[in-house]
């Protein structure tokens, strides 16, 4: 079936298209500059010998390929601009001229980029970028199509795709993401500016009303608004005539282009890719970009021209309702101290006191405030916290102390406006954090804990301090911060696993390091293959154990040390006869020693003497060889090398060694069984999750598919290199998993967060529903 023909564009929307690539086109020198700069300074800074020539390597690829990265940039935006788009949510009929296919790898991949490059440059221009979208939407009646150049993804994804087709590598593009976004951002920024300043010339102004019946575009599939599903502003003529319609009734009856919905963000839900973003980004992604499409629905919502509310700089909040809020302060104290004794058995009830209280304290606040800006406000944060106050997964014993947060968070919006536009607000990441930690743990297992009284003190610091805002909230988020570190780990069955972890990653980083050096020092020198082998594979094990019980200088670790060179030069050629007395009067020492190593590992009995006479028939057909010997100088620059090894050696990894119960005891010595290992299995996994993997934030609750069982479990601790994650379960048993494997498990959907958006973001989603079907209840 033929698509049908798009609509004709406004003439204004197609001159501002054509200047907005023109200057886009016109800026690709300065990113260019940008990069060069960049990748200049970076192949001047020290590092690793990998780590220099792969800068290098970089910095010359892209001075290789930039002219051509440049003209196919230019090229693409060019090109996008004849290229037809269906609008947003326009689906395509089935028929006989629709096909389907696998998507390629590499496809997905450049979404994936493209996505995190779009987020980044979307928190900087958006402010500017949306006047630009409303404008043209209202000009041609219609939404942006997820394709539009307009858009700031849109521009992305086709620079990403130039540079992998320009034969420039995707490695390359990860290592100079930050610098090409912050130009990227520059540009767009200039370039929007720029129409919003040709749209004020012709006189194109969105007309928007606050009372306006509010509505949610509808889903497709008919989710409800806490799918998350964007704000359609309506506009009415003051007479009441559409502020009655439901967003059904506007979307039928024939009124004018500029009454129609016009948000820019299609709705999706938890489940659904957002537009221009790939199904294999990460969740992590999605979840940040689901969060600042609400936070863009609110700030739309407060800078209604009723309102009269100024997102940069807020005036300072009223006499009448300052006062109100210090006597509120002292009320709630009274209420909130008889409410907390009860609030853990009463359970339902308390929070159906709660909820009152906190619509008691709005109604009151509401009544002396003087603007319409600060009734909002006070509507905004007073339906967040009814919200915040019904989630059943928080015990109503900590919910107390967060409907105590009412009063201290509503002083912040009233003089922050960050606090609606911005989603690492202190004040929000300390309820979110908080939130988080708490929603694993029932009532009575929460009552009197350390958690419990920690919540507690962290209020009870708040309301001391109602004037600090921002500052005493920031200060606070780190305190629990570093409480949790502790917390988490302060069982003494969890400490133990925890240094237990500890060592295991030490002592796999150091096998690793060990194996890179053996390898280096060996490169050039003519060392049978069995040797080799052994010292990779099973001697550097036994140097790396041994640092790790002992310590790099202990007696025992120097003598393993040059038992590795002492072995290197016993199986080289032994030409001469004194060479072969030398041999013959040092060899039972030299096995003896060999021996040592390999019961630290518990190589013992047969395994043990097939792994000696392995190593003796090498020797002796070494002993016979007519070879050149290897110098005695490399030997000794080699003895010397590994006895200071740990002043030379970096982070580099070759990846995860073979971990599991057995080998932690075997390793450690220890007792093993109240952990449960789950270790890489070398199957494949996104990057990107792997990167999920090394952000989860340290307290929240997850549940966790392992075998065909499924536990609720705390993400408790991390290595410090993030290659070892161990999870707590309420029943005690914990999980140590190793990274690769927790980016499997994400990947798969067995380990699945219980709260991935926050609190806050669904808060704000709530209050926003409720305004949508009642856009009164702000101002009255």
């Amino acid at each position: 079936m033929p698509l049908p023909p798009n609509p004709p564009s406004h003439p204004l929307a197609t001159l501002a298209r054509q200047r907005f690539v023109q200057g886009l086109c016109g800026g690709i020198p300065q990113l260019d500059k940008s990069l060069l700069a960049f990748l200049d300074a970076l192949i001047a800074q020290t590092g690793s010998t990998r780590e220099m020539q792969d800068r290098r390597d970089t910095w010359q690829r892209y001075r290789d390929q930039r002219q051509a990265w440049a003209r196919a940039v230019a090229g693409a935006w060019q090109k996008a601009l004849n290229a037809p788009a269906a609008p947003m949510g326009q689906t395509l009929a089935s028929g006989p001229e629709l096909t389907l296919a696998l998507v390629d790898d590499d496809v997905v991949e450049n979404k994936i980029v493209a996505s995190r490059m779009a987020l980044a440059v979307m928190e900087s221009v958006g402010s500017v970028f949306d006047p630009v979208r409303e404008r043209t939407q209202q000009l041609e009646g219609q939404e942006l199509s997820s394709q539009d150049i307009l858009r700031p993804e849109a521009c992305c994804q086709l620079l990403v795709e130039q540079w992998v087709g320009s034969k420039l590598l995707r490695a390359d593009l990860q290592a100079v993401l930050d610098p090409l976004q912050r130009a990227v951002a520059e540009l767009l920024q200039s370039q929007y500016q720029a129409l919003n300043t040709l749209y004020d010339e012709r006189g194109v102004v969105v007309q928007t009303d606050l009372r306006a019946r509010v509505r949610r575009a509808a889903s497709p599939s008919g989710s409800g608004p806490s799918t998350g599903s964007s704000m359609a502003g309506g506009l009415d003529t003051g007479q009441g005539s559409t502020s009655g319609m439901t967003a059904q009734a506007l979307a039928h009856a024939g009124v004018a282009p500029h009454l129609r919905p016009h948000s820019g963000y299609a709705p999706h839900g938890p489940g659904m890719p957002m537009a221009g973003m790939g199904m294999g980004a990460a969740p992590l992604v999605r979840a940040r970009q689901r969060a600042q499409n609400v936070m863009t629905q609110l700030r739309r919502l407060l800078v209604q021209p009723v309102t009269g509310y100024d997102m940069v700089q807020a005036p300072p909040a009223t006499q009448a309702l300052t006062q109100a809020l210090a006597a509120q302060r002292v009320q709630a104290s009274t209420f909130y101290s008889n409410l907390g004794a009860m609030a853990p058995d009463a359970g339902p009830v308390a929070v159906v006191q709660l909820v009152g209280q906190v619509r008691e304290q709005s109604t009151e606040l509401k009544k002396k405030a003087a603007t319409a800006s600060e009734k909002a406000i006070i509507e905004v944060v007073a339906l967040m916290f009814q919200s915040i106050l019904t989630e059943d997964r928080i015990p109503s014993a900590v919910r107390v102390w967060f409907a105590r947060l009412q009063v201290p968070v509503l002083r912040v919006a009233l003089a922050e406006p960050e606090f609606f536009s911005n989603l690492d607000h202190p004040a929000r990441r300390l309820i979110d954090r908080m939130g988080a930690c708490v929603m694993g743990f029932d009532a009575s297992s929460i009552n009197g804990n350390a958690l419990e009284a920690e919540v507690r003190r962290i209020v009870q610091v708040i309301e001391q301090y109602p004037e600090t805002g921002r500052r005493v909230f920031q200060l606070v988020y780190d305190e629990f911060e570093k409480f949790l570190s502790k917390f988490l780990t302060e069982g003494q069955a969890t400490a133990k696993l925890v240094s237990v972890a500890q060592q295991v990653e030490q002592r796999e980083t150091l096998a690793i390091q060990y194996t890179i050096e053996l390898r280096t020092l060996l490169k050039d020198m003519p060392v049978r293959d069995e040797i080799r082998e052994f010292l990779f594979k099973t001697w550097a094990e036994v140097l790396a154990l041994s640092a790790v019980r002992d310590g790099a200088q202990h007696a025992d670790t120097l003598a393993y040390k040059h038992t590795a060179a002492d072995l290197v030069w016993a199986a080289s050629a032994k030409p001469h006869r004194s060479d072969r007395a030398q041999v013959i009067q040092s060899l039972p020492g030299l096995l003896q020693r060999l021996r040592q190593g390999l019961a630290l590992l518990g190589v013992e009995g047969e395994a043990q003497d097939a792994q000696i006479k392995a190593l003796t028939d090498t020797l002796a057909e070494a002993f016979l060889a007519k070879t050149a010997a290897i110098p005695q100088a490399h030997i000794d620059a080699m003895a010397k090398r590994l006895a200071n090894l740990e002043d030379f050696i970096g982070d580099a990894t070759l990846g995860d060694m073979p971990l599991s119960n057995d080998n932690i005891e075997m390793m450690l010595g220890i007792d093993a069984s109240a952990i449960q290992v789950i270790a890489d299995t070398g199957a494949p996994v996104q990057e990107d999750m792997v990167a999920w993997a090394q952000e989860l934030p340290l307290g929240a609750w997850y549940q966790l598919d392992h075998n065909g069982a499924s536990a609720q479990v705390q993400y408790a601790w991390r290595s410090e290199r993030k290659r070892l994650h161990l999870f707590a379960a309420i029943d005690g048993s914990c999980y140590l998993i190793q990274l690769r494997r927790l980016g499997a498990y994400l990947q798969a959907g067995l380990l699945v967060p219980q709260d991935e958006e926050g609190l806050t973001v669904r808060a704000t989603r709530d209050a926003l529903a409720k305004i949508d079907a009642n856009p009164e209840r702000l101002l009255n």
